[in-house]
C-alpha cells in the first residue's frame, strides 16, 4: 500500500488536500496531509523562531510515527522546501519525492528566492524582507491568487474558501536557507508540471538540450516527468486527475528526459564547445565583471556589448566572458574595428533579472568612460534568454545606442517563468518609443517556447513601426554558433555582424 504524505504551498494548510485525500483513499492508497507550524489549523503555533527547519522537524515526527515503511512525499509550491528537507534526514522512508508544479530547490536556496508574486518580490533586499513585515508574510489580497500561481479551472467557491481560510505565514519559513547533506539525492523524483501554468514536459526537454548547463542534471534517470491539464492548484482545480497522476507517479510512470548523446570520452558541455569562427587573439583589458577586448588602433572606437543567457550558476568555471562562446564574439568585434565588449551579470535565477539589468547598466557606463571607446556609438548585442534585459533600453533608448541585436532571444518571460519581474517584456516594449534598429537572429529549429516570443515580438514590432531586420538560419538550433558550426551559421553571422557596423558607423 502506497502512502502518500501531502505537504501544502504557502498559505495554506492540510484542509486543502481533502478532496485528494479522499480520492486516493478510496483508491486504496494512505494519505496524509500535512498541516505544518504557523500554518492553517496550526496558524496560533507559530513562534519567533518558527522556519523553514520547524516545519521539517514536523515532517519528521509525521513519518517517524507512522507505521509504512516508506512513503510517498509530495510538495506543492513553498511545501517543497520542507519536503527536500525532511528527505535528506531520513532518506531510508522516502520511497518517491513528487514536485507539484514547482521547480526544485538546492542546497542553501530560500522559498523566498522562487516567490512569484511581485509584490513580495518587490519588498524583498537579497533574499531579505524588511523590519515591516514583523515577521509574517501575508496572503494574496482577495482574489489576487493568480499571483503565485495560474488558478485556472479552480471554481469560485473553491477560490472564496481559499481566500477565507489562508493565513499569514511565518517569515522565517521563507528566509530560511534549506540545508541539504546530499543524501535526498537518493530517492526518485516526478515532476507533475501544469501546463496552464506554463510547465510542461517539452519545456523541461528543452531546458535540458540547450539550457544553462545545471539543467542536465534533470536527465538522470532518477527524474520522471509529468504534464497535468490544469492551473497551479490542481488539488482545487482537477483533485480526481490529480490523484490519478498522483498514483502514476508513485508507480513509477512518467516521461524520462535524455541529453544529447556525445562521446564520453570527449565530452565537452554546448558553452565550451569552440566558436564556429577563427578568430585571433586580441589585446584585452580586464575592469571588475567586464572585459573589453581591443581592436588595433588607439583612436575611440564604436563599442559592442555583448550580453549573454542565463540563469548562470555563481560557481561556475570558466565564467561567461571566459568561454569559448563570448571570446569568440568579443575578438570577432574587435577584429572587425570595434571593441567588443564581454561581462559576468550576476544573473544566477529568474528573481534575478533586476539584478542583472543593473550589472549591465553599470559595465554600459564604464564602457563608455573608456578612453578607448566611442561613447556615442554603443550596440548592445543579447543572446538567448539574455534577451528579456534588451526591455529598458528598448522602452527608454539614450541617443548614444545605436543598434540593438539579439540571437535566439527570449523576448517575453518563458512559460513558468512568473518569478520574472514583469518589466523584463521587450515584446512590451519595442517600438514604444523612438528607439534604435533591431538586428534579430532567429534560429529556424528554434524551441517553440522562445519562436512564440519571437514571434510575438515581430508582430508587435510591424504594428508599432519599428526597424527590426530579420537574420534567419534556417536549418540552426538555439545556439547554433556552437551546436552548428555551418557555413549557413557562419554567414548569419558574419551578416549580423556587418548590419551592427552600419548602424554603429553611420
Amino acid at each position: 500500500m502506497t502512502a502518500f504524505v501531502l505537504v501544502p504551498g504557502a498559505f495554506t494548510g492540510g484542509w486543502v488536500w481533502e478532496e485528494v485525500a479522499a480520492r486516493l483513499r478510496e483508491a486504496g492508497a494512505e494519505a496524509y496531509p500535512a498541516t505544518l507550524t504557523g500554518m492553517g489549523e496550526r496558524r496560533g503555533e507559530a513562534g519567533p523562531g518558527t522556519g523553514l527547519e520547524t516545519h521539517v522537524e514536523d515532517l519528521l515526527r509525521l513519518i517517524d510515527g507512522m507505521g509504512t515503511p516508506r512513503v510517498v512525499l509530495v510538495g506543492h509550491g513553498y511545501g517543497l522546501h520542507p519536503v527536500l528537507g525532511t528527505a535528506d534526514r531520513r532518506p531510508g522512508r522516502v520511497a518517491r519525492i513528487i514536485s507539484l508544479d514547482t521547480a526544485l530547490p538546492g542546497d542553501g536556496e530560500t522559498a523566498l528566492g522562487s516567490v512569484p508574486d511581485p509584490e513580495v518580490r518587490a519588498r524583498r533586499t537579497d533574499g531579505v524582507l524588511p523590519a515591516e513585515d514583523d515577521g509574517w508574510i501575508r496572503p494574496p489580497r482577495l482574489g489576487a491568487w493568480s499571483r503565485w500561481g495560474s488558478t485556472e479551472g479552480v471554481p469560485a467557491e473553491a477560490l472564496e474558501r481559499l481566500d477565507r481560510l489562508a493565513a499569514p505565514q511565518p517569515a522565517g519559513t521563507f528566509t530560511q536557507p534549506l540545508r541539504l547533506s546530499g543524501a535526498a539525492t537518493a530517492p526518485p523524483v516526478t515532476g507533475v508540471l501544469c501546463t496552464a501554468n506554463g510547465s510542461s514536459v517539452d519545456l523541461v526537454r528543452m531546458l535540458v538540450e540547450s539550457g544553462p548547463p545545471q539543467f542536465r542534471a534533470l536527465a538522470d534517470d532518477r527524474f520522471r516527468f509529468l504534464d497535468l491539464g490544469t492551473g497551479h492548484w490542481p488539488m482545487l482545480s482537477a483533485p480526481g486527475e490529480l490523484a490519478e497522476v498522483l498514483l502514476r507517479a508513485a508507480a513509477g510512470e512518467g516521461h524520462r528526459i535524455t541529453a544529447p548523446e556525445r562521446d564520453p570520452e570527449h565530452e565537452v558541455p554546448p558553452h565550451l564547445l569552440p566558436f564556429l569562427l577563427d578568430v585571433p587573439e586580441v589585446p584585452r583589458e580586464r575592469r571588475g565583471r567586464v572585459d573589453l577586448h581591443l581592436p588595433d588602433t588607439d583612436r575611440p572606437r564604436p563599442a559592442i556589448v555583448f550580453v549573454h543567457g542565463g540563469p548562470v550558476a555563481a560557481d561556475q568555471r570558466p565564467t561567461p566572458r571566459d568561454t569559448p562562446f563570448l571570446l569568440g564574439y568579443g575578438r570577432y568585434a574587435a577584429g572587425r574595428g570595434v571593441v567588443g565588449v564581454t561581462l559576468d551579470h550576476r544573473l544566477h535565477g529568474l528573481a534575478d533579472y533586476p539584478r542583472a539589468a543593473r550589472d549591465l547598466a553599470e559595465a554600459v557606463a564604464l564602457v563608455r568612460a573608456a578612453p578607448r571607446v566611442d561613447e556615442d556609438r554603443i550596440a548592445l548585442w543579447f543572446f538567448s534568454t539574455g534577451g528579456l534585459l534588451a526591455a529598458d533600453w528598448l522602452a527608454a533608448p539614450p541617443p548614444w545606442l545605436r543598434c540593438v541585436a539579439a540571437n535566439y532571444p527570449a523576448l517575453a518571460p518563458l512559460p513558468g517563468w512568473r518569478t520574472v519581474d514583469s518589466r523584463f517584456r521587450p515584446v512590451a516594449a519595442v517600438g514604444t518609443a523612438d528607439g534604435p534598429p533591431v538586428v534579430l537572429t532567429r534560429a529556424g529549429r528554434e524551441h517553440p517556447a522562445f519562436a512564440a516570443t519571437v514571434e510575438e515580438f515581430l508582430t508587435a514590432a510591424g504594428r508599432r513601426g519599428a526597424d527590426v531586420e530579420v537574420v534567419d538560419v534556417p536549418h540552426g538550433r538555439h545556439g547554433f554558433e556552437l551546436v552548428d558550426p555551418t557555413d549557413e551559421s557562419r554567414a548569419a553571422v558574419e551578416r549580423a555582424m556587418r548590419s551592427v557596423l552600419t548602424h554603429l558607423r553611420s
